[in-house]
Order: structure tokens, then sequence, then C-alpha cells
């Protein structure tokens, strides 16, 4: 399998290595901000002055009467959100520098579209609703390994997104918060998206790529049919018989960088329950003969990374991570 991959040189390793601590500590960082969101403002009702509480939609809530307890409570807030909102600031100039040196470096592999919906995902705080599954989890893997892999195991033009519906009133709690819908997040990343007329769980952009939702097989009281909100020209997710088994097993989490030099982190399915699925389909007799050939590369690959690359670093399914060999 080393015919198929380049390793990254001493200098690209780095690179990578510095981005993607950058990377997680701004999505942290991002995250703690959103905890003070809205603000809170003083207002004087029938000569009494109350603490109100204001949320990012317009929404408000007496928190109390002033007094020096409510003080405290408004100066608290308000330097934790003045604090918050700096580290973002500074964090994201930071990003922009380690964008730049991504390009100098060349560590950008995975499609600029692909990255950008990953972001819009974490925007819309979704992202550990989906996950990414079937060819594009290479980029991933090969990451995680500081390798390149050949590109005639990841030429492809859709990615196929996997929809976790143990998680949909989440999913639809934050699609009412932010007034949109799934094709709505999409578009987002690319004003070109629209959904298929003869396949409503494909949106397809100007330039041909698509984004395949599926799930698993309906069960425990999933939603059936599974139309993603209830704006009637969103996504429907379609069911497939694999979605449990990979819902259920273990998964793995990377940074990818897109050929722009901007960053993602990709949710996906732990290296061996990718190979499992990928071997699968390459001995169904229902596959395309086509595709049974890269779906064997793939698993073949992903296999020989795991064995080389990262056994020693990441525990296997099931197994104690305490346990691990260091």
């Amino acid at each position: 399998m080393k015919q198929h991959l380049v390793e990254l040189s001493e200098n690209q390793s780095r690179q990578y290595l510095d981005a993607e601590a950058l990377l997680r500590t701004s999505i942290q960082a991002k995250r703690e901000a959103l905890e003070v969101r809205g603000s809170m403002i003083w207002r004087e009702m029938r000569g009494v002055r109350y603490l109100i509480r204001t949320s990012a939609t317009g929404a408000q809530k007496t928190i109390g009467v002033d007094s020096p307890e409510m003080q405290a409570i408004y100066a608290r807030f308000m330097e934790r959100k003045q604090a918050r909102q700096t580290r973002v600031k500074t964090l994201s100039l930071r990003l922009t520098e380690q964008r730049k040196l991504n390009r100098v470096y060349r560590l950008g592999r995975t499609p600029n579209v692909v990255v950008r919906i990953l972001q819009e995902f974490e925007k819309a705080g979704i992202a550990d609703q989906f996950l990414t599954v079937g060819t594009h989890a290479l980029y991933a893997y090969e990451s995680a390994c500081g390798v390149m892999v050949g590109t005639e195991a990841l030429a492809t033009r859709d990615i196929d997104l996997l929809f976790d519906t143990r998680k949909s009133v989440a999913f639809l709690s934050a699609m009412k918060q932010l007034d949109t819908s799934l094709i709505g997040v999409l578009r987002k990343a690319d004003r070109t998206f629209h959904v298929r007329r003869d396949q409503l769980q494909t949106a397809i952009n100007d330039d041909g790529f698509e984004v395949d939702l599926i799930r698993r097989d309906a069960s425990y009281g999933d939603p059936h049919p599974l139309r993603m909100t209830p704006d009637e020209g969103d996504l429907w997710a379609v069911q497939v018989s694999s979605g449990e088994k990979m819902l259920s097993s273990a998964k793995f989490e990377q940074m990818v960088v897109a050929t722009s030099g901007d960053m993602a982190m990709m949710h996906t399915l732990h290296p061996l329950a990718f190979v499992s699925v990928k071997t699968r389909l390459a001995n169904s007799p229902d596959r395309e003969p086509l595709k049974r050939g890269k779906d064997l590369l793939q698993a073949q690959i992903v296999s020989y990374l795991w064995d080389d690359f990262l056994r020693l670093r990441y525990p296997e399914p099931g197994m104690d991570s305490s346990k691990l060999r260091l």
C-alpha cells in the first residue's frame, strides 16, 4: 500500500499540528462565546429598575430588581462577554495566518466546498449530528497519519452525510433558532446548492458537486419519512441498511485542510469501522462492478494506515483508552 501514499515533510507536519491545535482552541472559544450571546440591560418600569437578559433572537427575561447582587451579576456577565469576544477575535486573526501558511506548505487536499460545508455545520451547531462517510473520510485518516493518499482512491464528486436521527430534536431546535433549513445551511457554504427534483435526498451545486443525505432504517420511533425541517423545499434523508451499524460504531474526528488553506474538523467513522463498511460493499453482489474495485482499494489503504500509523495512538472500538499501547 505504500505506493499509494506520500508522507508529509517535517515542515508540513509541523505546520499541520500547529494549525490543528489553533483550530481546536478557536472552536472551543467560539462555543464558550455562545454561552454569553445576547446581552443584559437595565430597564425602569413603574419606577423600579430591573435587570433584563436579552437573547440573540430578541427575547427578554427579567433577572431581578436592581440590587448589589444584580449589579454584580451584570458586571460578571459583561466582563465574561467582553473577554470571550476578544479571545475569539484574536484567535480568528491567528487562524488567518495559519490559512496562509497552509497554502505556503501546500497542505490543502480536501475540496474547498467540503470544508466550507463542515465549517457552516459547526457555525450552526449541528456538526456532531452528521458523520462524513464514504470516500471523503480518507482525508481525515490521511491527515491523522501525516500522509497523502493517491488521487486514484479519492476521486469523487459527491459527499455522503449520515444524519444521526437520535439527535433530531437538537437538530430541529438549532434550525428553528437560526430560522433556516438544512439546504439553507448548505447555501451558506455555496449559494448555488439546490435540491435535486428527482432525488430529494441530494443537493447539487452549479459545479456538479453533490451532497447525499442518508440515515439509518427507521426504528426506535425515528420520524419517517424524514424531511429535515418543515421547510417544503428542504432535503429528505434516505434510509440505508448500513446506517445503524455506522451510527453505533466508534467515531473519529480530525482536522482537514482545503486547497484554499481553510480548515474544519471532520466527524467520521473509526478507521476500522470504515474498513468493515468498505469491505462489505466490495463483496456485495448488488454493488456496481465499477465501484467494487475502489471500495476494496480504500479498505486496503485505511487498513494499512491503521496498522502502520494509528493503532498505537487511537483505541480500537470497545477498547478502554487507558489500555492503549504507548
